[in-house]
C-alpha cells in the first residue's frame, strides 16, 4: 500500500472515532419508567423467566442475533502471528460485514491465548452469551482442533470460517466450472496447493460432493504429500498420495482442476498447458494469486478461472457464505452446523448464479449483462437476493438434519423478513458510484480552493468517478495539492485570470444572448464572468465540461441564482426543484422540494412529484409517492390541504403510471399499519412510501434538516431536477463523503442527459 492509501487507511480507522462498531440501544431510554424497565427493577423480571427455563433467554435478550468473532491472531490472512490486540481491525471488520449483509449483531473477541486447551476452555466460558461462534484467523494444526472440540462440547453453531468460508464459495463454483467444462466431479483430477486449514477443508468438502480421494493431489511447501512422507500430521495424512509424483510441475501435468491456497506466482505458463482440456484454475492466495488472471487467460483460452480478488471475474469472497449461512442457523436455533448446512449453502449459491442478474447488480459492478458462464460461476457480493436464498436453504437443511431447535412453517414471510434486513443504503451509494464510474465525466468543481472540496476531488479522480476540473486560486489550488499528495495532471482554471480572457469573451456572448432581454449588457456580462459559478455553469453550457458542483462555502440562494440564469430549465420544464435522498434506517427516502420553490401551487407540486418521480427511478427504485399535509385525505377545506387535493387529481389524470396519494399526514403515509386501518382504500395502504412531497419549501427544508442533524441521517442533495445541463449545489459546508457522493450523482445525471 501506499504512502496516500496508508494515511487514508489509518484516518479511517482513527476517525471521527476509534474503530468500526459500536453497540446501540434498541429499547427506550428517556425516561425514568424506561430506566427502570430496562435495568432495576424491571429487568429482575427476565433473569427469573430465564432462571426458571434457559431458553427464554433467546425470548429476552439478543442472544438470538449475537454472534462472537473470537481469534488468537495467530494466522491473521497476509500478516501471519501478529497477536490477539492486532488482530482486533480484522475481526472489527468481520463484525461489520455480518452486520450489513446478514444483520447479525457481533462482539469481537481476541484472546490471548495460543494453547488450546486454554483458547477452548475460554470460549467455552464465554459462550452463554452468545447465539453462535465464528472462529477466526486460527493458525493450523491447532484450529482443526479447536473447532472439533467447541462444536461437540457446546450447543450452539460455531464455525472456522477461514477452514469452512472458503471450502463453500469454492465448491459452489466448482460445481458450475465443472457443468460449463462438461465435466463429472467423480472423474476429475484435483490439484491442492496448500495444506492449511482452508484446504483440508475445501477438499473434504469436495469430497462430499463426489471428488474421489484416488484423484487428488495436495502438495504444502515441502512437495507432493506422499504416503512415504514422515512426520504427517493426521490431517495431511488424510490426503497423502501413493504416486510416485514429487513436485507441483508434475501434479499439474494432466490435471483438470487446480486449487491454489498457498502463495504468490508459483504456477508457470508451462505447468497451466500440461492440465487437460478447459482447466478450471482457482488460485485463490491473496493478495498475489498463484498465477495472475491475465496471465493465465493468455496461456489458455479454454481456462475456467476464479481468483480471491475483487478486480478478476469469478472472486471467490468468503462473504459470500458465512453472513448468511449463520443467519439461517441462527433463525431456527441450531445446536450446530454440520456437513447438510455447507452442502445446502453450496448447492444454493451455485443456483443462484445460474439466475436472471438483477439490473442494479450488472450496474454495481460495471457490467452490461451478467450471465452464467466462464466470467460468472458464483454470484457477487452485493448480490441482493444472497440474503433471501441462503439463509433458507441453510434453516432448511438445519431443520431436515435435525439440528434445529425452532422450526419455520411460512417460508413466503420468512422471506419477507429477510428481506427487510438488507442494508439497502450502501448498496444505493455504491450503485451511483459505479454507475458513474462506467462512464466518467468532466466534472467542475467550483470551489477546489477549499480543502475539503479538493479532497473529495482527489477521492473522485482515484476512485474514477469523474475527470476533475478544478476552479479557483490556482496557487493556493497547487499548495494543497501538495498537501494532500494528489499529483494528478488535472485541469486548473482561475476564472478571473488573464490566461482566460479568450474564454471569458466567448462565455459572456452566449450569456449576454440569453439575458440581454433582462437589462443585461456585453460589458455587464464580460464582468460577471469573472465569478467562478458563472464561469463554471457556462463551461458546462458550452459543452466544455460535463457537470458542475457548487456551493460548500456559499449560501445556496448566491449559489443558484447564477446557475438559474446561465442554464435555465429543461425543455418543457416551468419550474426548476430540489429533492434530498435520505438513508434512513428503514430505507431510502426521497424529500421533494427542499430548496427551490417556497410555495408551489397545485400544479406546480404535481410538476414535482413527476421529475422526483423520474429521479427516483435513476437510483434503481420503484417511486412510491405521498402528497403530504396536515391533514388526511379531504379532512380539511382550507386552501393549504385542497391545493395538495387538486395536484393529486392532476397526478392521477395526467400521470396514471406514478404510484401516488394524498393529501395525508407523515405518519400514516409512512406507517402501513395505520394507513391500512383508517384509510384502506389509499393506493399506498399496502406499500412501502419511499417519496414525500411536502407542501412547501418550509415543510420540506425543515425536515430533511431535523432528519440530517437529529437522528444522523446521511443525505444526497439536494438534487436539482429540471435544470437543462446536471449542475448541483452542495449543502453548505458539506463533509467530503457527502461531496464525493454528489459527485458521483452529478455524473449519473450528466450520463443521463446525454443518452
Amino acid at each position: 500500500m501506499n504512502q496516500k492509501d496508508r494515511k487514508s487507511a489509518l484516518h479511517y480507522h482513527a476517525k471521527p472515532k476509534p474503530g468500526k462498531i459500536e453497540i446501540v440501544p434498541t429499547k427506550p431510554y428517556n425516561t425514568q419508567r424506561d430506566l427502570a424497565l430496562a435495568y432495576s427493577p424491571g429487568v429482575a423480571e427476565p433473569c427469573n423467566e430465564i432462571a426458571k427455563e434457559l431458553e427464554n433467554v433467546y425470548k429476552y435478550t439478543n442472544k438470538g442475533n449475537l454472534v462472537a468473532v473470537i481469534s488468537n491472531g495467530t494466522a491473521v490472512l497476509g500478516l501471519g502471528d501478529i497477536g490477539p490486540e492486532a488482530s482486533k481491525p480484522v475481526m472489527e471488520g468481520k463484525g461489520l460485514l455480518f452486520k450489513i449483509f446478514a444483520d447479525i449483531d457481533v462482539f469481537d473477541i481476541e484472546i490471548d491465548a495460543s494453547d488450546p486447551e486454554k483458547f477452548i476452555s475460554t470460549v467455552k466460558a464465554i459462550s452463554p452469551t452468545f447465539g453462535g461462534i465464528n472462529l477466526e484467523d486460527i493458525k493450523a494444526p491447532e484450529a482443526f482442533e479447536i473447532e472439533k472440540r467447541l462444536k461437540e462440547e457446546l450447543d450452539i453453531p460455531v464455525m472456522h470460517d477461514d477452514q469452512h468460508g472458503t471450502a463453500i464459495i469454492s465448491c459452489a463454483a466448482l460445481i458450475n466450472a465443472l457443468e460449463l467444462a462438461n465435466k463429472n466431479i467423480k472423474d476429475v483430477r484435483i490439484v491442492i496447493s496448500g495444506a492449511g486449514a482452508a484446504a483440508i477443508s475445501c477438499t473434504r468438502l469436495y469430497q462430499s460432493f463426489g471428488a474421489k480421494r484416488i484423484n487428488i493431489v495436495m502438495i504444502d511447501s515441502k512437495g507432493v504429500i506422499r504416503n512415504d512422507r514422515k512426520n504427517l500430521s493426521k490431517e495431511k495424512a488424510e490426503f497423502s498420495t501413493k504416486l510416485e509424483i514429487n513436485t507441483l510441475e508434475e501434479a499439474m501435468a494432466g490435471a483438470d482442476v487446480f486449487i491454489g491456497l498457498s502463495q504468490g506466482d508459483i504456477v508457470n505458463e508451462q505447468m497451466l498447458k500440461s492440465m487437460n482440456s478447459d482447466p478450471i484454475v482457482f488460485a485463490m492466495a491473496n493478495p498475489d494469486p498463484e498465477i495472475k488472471y491475465k496471465k493465465a487467460c493468455s496461456v489458455r483460452d479454454d481456462i475456467i478461472m476464479a481468483t480471491g480478488r475483487s478486480d478478476n471475474p469469478n472472486q471467490v469472497n468468503n462473504v459470500l457464505g458465512f453472513p448468511f449461512i449463520f443467519r439461517g442457523a441462527l433463525d431456527v436455533r441450531a445446536t450446530k452446523i454440520n456437513e447438510e448446512m455447507k452442502m445446502a449453502a453450496v448447492k444454493a449459491l451455485a443456483d443462484l448464479a445460474k439466475q436472471p442478474v438483477p439490473e442494479q447488480v450488472n450496474i454495481a459492478y460495471d457490467q452490461t449483462r451478467l450471465t452464467f458462464g466462464r466470467d460468472y460461476i458464483i454470484p457477487k457480493p452485493f448480490d441482493p437476493r444472497l440474503i433471501t436464498e441462503i439463509p433458507p436453504a441453510v434453516a432448511k437443511a438445519a431443520m431436515e438434519s435435525g439440528v434445529a431447535k425452532e422450526s419455520i412453517v411460512n417460508w413466503s414471510n420468512y422471506k419477507e423478513k429477510l428481506a427487510l434486513r438488507l442494508d439497502n443504503d450502501q448498496k444505493l451509494v455504491r450503485l451511483i458510484h459505479n454507475t458513474a464510474k462506467r462512464n466518467p465525466k468532466k466534472l467542475i468543481f467550483a470551489e477546489a480552493d477549499h480543502l475539503d472540496v479538493l479532497k473529495a476531488a482527489q477521492i473522485v479522480y482515484d476512485e474514477g468517478i469523474a475527470i476533475p476540473i478544478l476552479l479557483g486560486h490556482e496557487p493556493i489550488i497547487k499548495d494543497l495539492m501538495t498537501t494532500i499528495d494528489f499529483e494528478a495532471d488535472v485541469l486548473i482554471i482561475d476564472p478571473k485570470s488573464k490566461l482566460q480572457d479568450e474564454s471569458r469573451k466567448k462565455y459572456a456572448e452566449i450569456f449576454w444572448n440569453d439575458q440581454k432581454r433582462n437589462g443585461k449588457t456585453l460589458y455587464d456580462s464580460q464582468r460577471t464572468l469573472r465569478e467562478r459559478n458563472y464561469f463554471g455553469a457556462l463551461m458546462v453550457k458550452s459543452g466544455d465540461a460535463d457537470a458542475m458542483l457548487s456551493g460548500y462555502s456559499r449560501n445556496y440562494p448566491a449559489v443558484i441564482k447564477p446557475i438559474l440564469e446561465s442554464i435555465g430549465p429543461a425543455k418543457g420544464v416551468s419550474r426548476v426543484a430540489a429533492t434530498n435522498l435520505m438513508l434512513t434506517k428503514r430505507g431510502p427516502i426521497f424529500l421533494s422540494d427542499t430548496s427551490i420553490n417556497i410555495n408551489p401551487s397545485a400544479k406546480e407540486l404535481a410538476k414535482i412529484a413527476q421529475m422526483t418521480a423520474r429521479t427516483v427511478k435513476i437510483f434503481g427504485l420503484h417511486p412510491v409517492l405521498a402528497m403530504l399535509s396536515y391533514s388526511n385525505y379531504g379532512s380539511s377545506d382550507f386552501p393549504e390541504a385542497t391545493k395538495i387535493t387538486d395536484a393529486v387529481k392532476f397526478l392521477h389524470r395526467y400521470y396514471p403510471d406514478i404510484e401516488v396519494d394524498g393529501p395525508i399526514q407523515s405518519d400514516f403515509a409512512l406507517n402501513k399499519k395505520m394507513l391500512k386501518t383508517s384509510f384502506p382504500f389509499s393506493q399506498l395502504s399496502k406499500k412501502n412510501v419511499n417519496t414525500l412531497i411536502f407542501p412547501n419549501l418550509d415543510s420540506a427544508n425543515i425536515t430533511y434538516k431535523l432528519m440530517k442533524e437529529l437522528d444522523g441521517t446521511l443525505s444526497i442533495g439536494p438534487i436539482l431536477m429540471g435544470l437543462n445541463a446536471p449542475v448541483h449545489i452542495l449543502q453548505l459546508g458539506a463533509s467530503v463523503q457527502e461531496i464525493v457522493n454528489m459527485a458521483a450523482l452529478a455524473v449519473v445525471d450528466a450520463q443521463q442527459k446525454t443518452n
